[in-house]
C-alpha cells in the first residue's frame, strides 16, 4: 500500500471514491489512444522564417490531411490557397479580404473546410484534451462543430445554424484565425529541437520567442546553444565567440534589436585601433541584410577583427589555466613570430595573411590592453543584463538538457566521444575517468553550476570555463571534433591547416551494433530504439543518406541554415514519429514567394500502432493509475474520509 501521507495530499485532488475513480476511466481510456505525433527538429541556427514556416506547416503534414481530405473535391490551388491560410491565417486573410474576395460565402465554405481539417489532426485526442486547446472565447462553438452527427437531420441543421450566427455576427475573420492556430496546435503533439539554435542565421531571438510559446518543446543543447549559455555566465570567451560569428555573419539585428547588445563601445574601438587596416580577412558574409540594425561592411570587418584577437587572447588565458584541458597547442597567438609574419602549427611554419596586430605585445601576446580589458568589461556586462537573453536561457535549462531518452529513442546533438577501437573516450573529472552516460551527467551538471551558482562559489569559475571548452575542446559531446580551426581560417591560406578531423564515434556509429551499445549505454533495449541526432550537415548532393546503421541512427542535421545548404543541396529535415511510422521531411531552401512543403517519405512502419500506453506518458499515467487505484482502496476502507461533492 501506498505511504498513506501520501494518499492524503493526492486526495486533496481527488477527494472522493467517485472523483478518484473517474479519474482512473479517463487514464485508461487516455492510454488507449494512439501515441501523439512527435516532430524532430536540429540545427536551426537563427533561420526563424523557414523554422517558423515548418512548424506551422507540421513540416508538410497539414499540405497531406488537405490533400487527403479534398484532393478529389477541390482545385490544386484553392488546396495551396487554404493550407497557406492555416500557416499564417492574419497575412493571407487580409490579403483576402484586400482583394474582395472575403464575402460571406467565402466565410463559409472557409470555416466548413477548416472543420473538416481540424476533425483529421484531433482524431487522436481525447476531446478534453482537444478542448484544453480550444481559444477559450470559441472553445463551445468550435467542440460543438466537430462533433456533429451529419446521419441526424436536426443536427445538421444545428451545424449550419451555428456557421450562419458566426457570420451574421461579425465574428467569422476572428473565427477562421481561431480555428487555423488550433489547427497547427493539434498537428504536432510533442517537439524536439536536437540542438543549435543559435549563431548564422539572423534571428534566434526569434525561434526561442517561439518556441517559448509551443505547448510541449525539449532542447537538447548544441554547441552554439552552450556558447551562448556560456557568455550569459560571462565567460569572456563565449561572450567574445558569440560576437564574433553574429559579426561575421552580419548579424547584427539579433544582437542589437534582439537582445539589447550595445555594440556601439566596440565598433568605437574598431574604428581607431584598426582605423588604417581594411581587414580584408575579416569581411563578413552578408547570407541576411540587417532590417534594424545595417552596419557599413567595412566598420563590421574591423569589429570582426577587433572581438576575434581579444577572443584568442581570453582563449589562452583559459587554457592557461586549465593544464588539464591539453589544449596548449592551440594557443597560437604565442606561436607567431611577429617580426617575420609567420606562425608554426603542428611544427611547420606559415606565413600569415594578415600581420597587422597593433594590440598585441609580442613578448606578452595573450595580455589585453588596457582598452580591450574595458571594452570586454563592458561586453560582459552587456550580456549579464540583458533581461530577454536570460529569459532565454533559462527556458535552455529548464526545459534543455545535453541528451534524453523519450519513448524509446537516444537524442543528443553531437556524439558520443570515442575512441578508434569502440570504446568510450573518457575525461577526467575530479579525478575519476568518466565514459559514456556517467560523462553526459557530469557535463550536465556543470554546465548547470556555470549558470546558477553565486559568483562568490570557488566552482563557479571552473564550471564558466568550462562552458568555453564545450564549446571546441576535444573531448566535448556538443563539438565531437579534434580542433576548432577558427585562428587557422582567417590567418594561413594552406586548406591543410584549416582541418578538424571528427571523433571516432562518425564513422563508428554507421554500425549497427556500434548504435545498440550506445543504446544499452543509455538503458534504451530492443529493435525499436534509435539514435536521433543532429551537427555534421549530411551531404546528399554527395550521396550521403541521414538513415545510417541499418536505420539505428537518424542524422537531420542537412542544412537549415542557408550556410550550409551549398554543400548539402536541400535545407534540412524534420524527422517525423507518429504512430504508425517514422518519417523524414525532407526540406527546400526557404522562400517566401514560392511553394514551400517538404518532401516527406515514411522510413520505417512500425509492426504495431503504437498507443499511448507504449510511451513514457503511458507508463507515468499507468503509474497514476495504480496510486488511484491504492487511494480508491483507502477510501473504501476508511482509512481516508471523503469529502462531500
Amino acid at each position: 500500500m501506498r505511504d498513506l501521507a501520501y494518499l492524503k495530499l493526492l486526495a486533496k485532488e481527488y477527494p472522493s471514491l467517485k472523483a478518484a475513480s473517474s479519474e482512473i476511466i479517463n487514464l485508461i481510456a487516455i492510454c488507449g489512444l494512439p501515441k501523439g505525433t512527435e516532430y524532430f527538429f536540429s540545427d536551426l541556427h537563427g533561420e526563424y522564417e523557414a523554422f517558423i514556416y515548418l512548424l506551422r506547416s507540421a513540416s508538410g503534414i497539414i499540405r497531406e490531411k488537405i490533400r487527403a481530405t479534398y484532393g478529389y473535391i477541390i482545385p490544386e490551388e484553392e488546396q495551396m490557397e487554404l493550407a497557406n491560410l492555416i500557416y499564417y491565417p492574419d497575412r493571407n486573410l487580409n490579403k483576402i479580404i484586400q482583394q474582395g474576395r472575403g464575402t460571406e460565402d467565402w466565410q463559409r465554405i472557409t470555416v466548413n473546410r477548416l472543420v473538416q481539417i481540424c476533425k483529421e489532426v484531433s482524431s487522436k485526442y481525447t476531446r478534453s484534451k482537444v478542448r484544453k486547446k480550444m481559444p477559450r472565447e470559441f472553445g463551445y462553438v468550435i467542440d460543438e462543430l466537430l462533433h456533429v452527427d451529419y446521419n441526424d437531420e436536426n443536427k445538421r441543421v444545428y451545424y449550419e445554424e451555428i456557421i450562419r450566427s458566426i457570420i451574421d455576427t461579425g465574428i467569422a475573420d476572428k473565427f477562421i484565425v481561431a480555428l487555423c492556430e488550433l489547427i497547427q496546435n493539434l498537428a504536432i503533439d510533442s517537439l524536439h529541437i536536437i540542438g543549435d539554435i543559435f549563431d548564422r542565421g539572423p534571428r534566434a531571438d526569434i525561434i526561442m520567442n517561439e518556441l517559448m510559446h509551443f505547448h510541449d518543446v525539449d532542447i537538447q543543447w548544441g554547441n552554439h546553444d552552450i556558447s551562448w549559455m556560456g557568455a550569459a555566465t560571462g565567460n569572456p570567451a563565449c561572450v567574445c565567440n558569440v560576437l564574433r560569428i553574429a559579426i561575421s555573419y552580419n548579424s547584427f539585428d539579433v544582437l542589437e534589436d534582439g537582445y539589447g547588445i550595445n555594440l556601439r563601445p566596440l565598433s568605437m574601438f574598431a574604428s581607431k585601433v584598426y582605423r588604417d587596416d581594411p581587414c580584408s580577412q575579416f569581411t563578413p558574409k552578408i547570407l541576411d541584410e540587417n532590417i534594424y540594425d545595417a552596419v557599413d561592411p567595412g566598420l563590421a570587418a574591423k569589429m570582426h577583427k577587433a572581438i576575434a584577437v581579444i577572443q584568442f587572447k581570453v582563449e589562452g588565458q583559459i587554457i592557461k589555466r586549465h593544464p588539464g584541458y591539453k589544449m596548449d597547442d592551440r594557443i597560437l597567438l604565442e606561436a607567431v613570430d611577429y617580426s617575420r609574419g609567420v606562425v608554426t602549427i603542428e611544427g611547420t611554419e606559415y606565413p600569415m595573411l594578415d600581420t597587422m596586430f597593433p594590440t598585441i605585445d609580442p613578448k606578452h601576446p595573450l595580455r589585453l590592453t588596457k582598452e580591450e580589458d574595458e571594452l570586454l568589461h563592458t561586453l560582459i556586462m552587456s550580456f549579464r543584463h540583458s533581461g530577454l537573453l536570460h529569459k532565454h536561457i533559462r527556458f535552455l535549462y529548464t526545459n534543455g538538457a545535453l541528451y534524453q531518452c523519450h519513448n524509446g529513442n537516444l537524442l543528443y546533438h553531437g556524439c558520443i566521444p570515442m575512441r578508434p577501437d569502440g570504446s568510450f573516450e573518457g575525461m577526467i573529472c575530479n579525478g575519476e575517468e568518466l565514459t559514456g552516460r556517467a560523462l553526459m551527467d557530469y557535463i550536465g551538471e556543470q554546465i548547470h553550476k556555470a549558470y546558477f551558482l553565486s559568483e562568490d562559489d570557488p566552482e563557479k569559475n571552473g564550471a564558466r570555463d568550462f562552458m568555453w571548452y564545450l564549446w571546441c575542446g576535444a573531448k566535448s559531446p556538443v563539438f565531437g571534433k579534434d580542433k576548432m580551426t577558427t585562428f587557422e581560417h582567417y590567418f594561413v591560406a594552406d586548406k591543410a591547416t584549416h582541418r578538424e578531423r571528427l571523433n571516432p564515434y562518425y564513422n563508428l556509429s554507421q554500425q549497427e551494433d556500434v548504435c545498440d551499445r550506445i543504446l544499452q549505454e543509455f538503458g534504451l533495449y530492443g529493435e525499436g530504439s534509435h539514435i536521433i541526432n543532429g551537427h555534421v550537415p549530411v551531404k546528399i548532393k554527395d550521396g550521403e543518406m541521414p538513415v545510417k546503421a541499418n536505420g539505428k541512427l537518424f542524422v537531420i542535421d542537412g542544412g537549415l541554415s542557408k550556410a550550409y545548404q551549398k554543400y548539402t543541396g536541400i535545407a534540412g529535415y524534420t524527422l517525423i514519429y507518429n504512430s504508425h511510422h517514422l518519417a523524414l521531411a525532407e526540406h527546400k531552401p526557404f522562400n517566401p514567394e514560392q511553394e514551400n512543403t517538404p518532401r516527406v517519405a515514411i522510413v520505417e512502419k512500425m509492426k504495431n500502432r503504437i498507443m499511448v500506453s507504449d510511451t513514457d506518458k503511458g507508463k507515468e499515467l499507468m503509474a497514476q493509475i495504480e496510486d488511484l487505484k491504492e487511494l480508491s482502496a483507502a477510501y473504501r476502507r476508511g482509512d481516508i474520509k471523503e469529502q462531500a461533492d
